[in-house]
C-alpha cells in the first residue's frame, strides 16, 4: 500500500512497577509505535528530541529500518516522563513530566512526507493534529489517539480533528470521558455519529474493543506468565494495527480484525520487559506464533 508516517512523542522515561524499575529508557508514543509498525512496513517519523538524546537510541530506530528525516533534533533537553504502577498494572501514576522541547513542538511535515497511504496522529495537541491534517495529502486511512488532558481542555478542537479521521485508538477511561457516560456501547455509539468510522477501545488486561456502524469486536489480552511493564502497551498496540495494514493494503472488516490481532499481539510482547528492550530482540517468527496462538485461544465451535 505504502508508507506509513507517524507524528508523536519521542521521550526519556523512567518507571517503577512491583517488578523493577528503569531510568532514562527510550520511551513517547511515537517510538513505541514505530517500532512496533516497523515490523510489518516501512515507517517516517515526525517528532523532536534535545540534543541530549542518546546516539544509542537513534541507532535502535534506524535499524529497525524507520525514517528520521523528520526528528527534529533542538537546542535543550528531551522529553521527560517518570511514573509507576501497582500490581493492578492497568494505569500509570505519572510522578512527574518534564515536556522540555515538546512543549513547542510544531510538527513540519519533509515534502516526501506528504503523500503518506496511512497517518497515525498520536497523542498530541489537537491543534496540532489538525494541523498536520492541514499539511498532508489525504491518506487512504488516519488514526489518531488522544488523552483526558486534551478531552478536559481542548474538546471542541478534539472534535474537530475526529470529523476528519478514520480511526480513533483511546481507552476505556477516555472512551467514557469522551462520550460522557459510563457504558462503553453507548460511548461508542455517541461517538461514531460524530465523526471516525471506527473506534478502538483499549481495556488493558481485558483485551481491546473495536465498533464501527456494521459490527462490534472483541479481542482478549493474550494470557502472559510475566508482565513486567505495562508502558507504551497502547502505542505498539497502534503500531501492530495500522503497519498490518499499509503492509496488506486491505482495508475491509475482515482485515481490520486482523489487523486488531496483530496490535495485541504487539501490546504482549511489549510488556515482556520494560522500554522497547523486547521488540529489540523480536523476530517476525514469534509473533507468527502468537498470532495463531491467539486465534486457538478464541476459537470455539458453532451450536450443532
Amino acid at each position: 500500500m505504502g508508507k506509513l508516517l507517524v507524528v508523536g512523542s519521542v521521550a526519556l522515561d523512567t518507571v517503577r512497577t512491583p517488578f523493577g524499575e528503569a531510568s532514562e529508557v527510550l520511551g513517547g508514543s511515537a517510538a513505541y509505535f514505530a517500532t512496533a509498525a516497523s515490523y510489518f512496513t516501512t515507517v517516517d517519523l515526525i517528532a523532536v528530541v534535545g540534543k541530549d538524546f542518546p546516539d544509542q537510541h537513534l541507532k535502535f530506530l534506524k535499524s529497525r529500518g524507520i525514517d528520521l528525516t523528520g526528528l527534529e533534533q533542538r537546542t535543550g533537553e528531551t522529553f521527560r516522563w517518570k511514573g509507576e504502577y501497582s500490581y493492578q498494572l492497568n494505569e500509570a501514576r505519572t510522578l512527574e513530566t518534564r515536556p522540555n522541547v515538546f512543549e513547542t513542538f510544531r510538527p513540519r511535515i519533509p515534502e516526501r512526507y506528504r503523500t503518506p497511504a496511512l497517518l497515525f496522529l498520536g497523542n498530541i495537541d489537537p491543534e496540532l493534529q489538525l494541523d498536520v491534517l492541514r499539511q498532508v495529502q489525504r491518506p487512504l486511512l488516519v488514526a489518531c489517539d488522544t488523552m483526558n488532558y486534551w478531552i478536559d481542555r481542548k474538546r471542541e478542537a478534539l472534535w474537530r480533528v475526529l470529523e476528519q479521521v478514520d480511526v480513533l485508538v483511546v481507552n476505556d477511561g477516555e472512551a467514557r470521558a469522551l462520550g460522557g457516560q459510563p457504558n462503553l456501547v453507548q460511548v461508542a455509539r455517541d461517538i461514531l455519529t460524530k465523526g471516525p468510522k471506527h473506534l478502538i477501545i483499549k481495556r488493558g488486561e481485558y483485551g481491546v474493543l473495536l465498533f464501527n456502524h456494521k459490527q462490534t469486536f472483541g479481542a482478549p489480552a493474550f494470557p502472559l506468565e510475566q508482565v513486567r511493564d505495562p508502558t507504551g502497551a497502547g502505542d505498539t498496540f497502534a503500531g501492530g494495527f495500522m503497519g498490518y495494514l499499509a503492509a496488506t493494503g486491505n482495508l475491509s472488516e475482515a482485515s481490520l480484525r486482523q489487523a486488531m490481532i496483530f496490535g495485541s499481539v504487539m501490546a504482549s510482547f511489549t510488556v515482556e520487559a520494560f522500554s522497547l528492550d523486547r521488540l529489540r530482540v523480536l523476530d517476525y517468527k514469534e509473533i507468527e506464533a502468537r498470532f495463531r496462538e491467539f486465534k486457538r485461544l478464541t476459537h470455539f465451535e458453532d451450536l450443532s
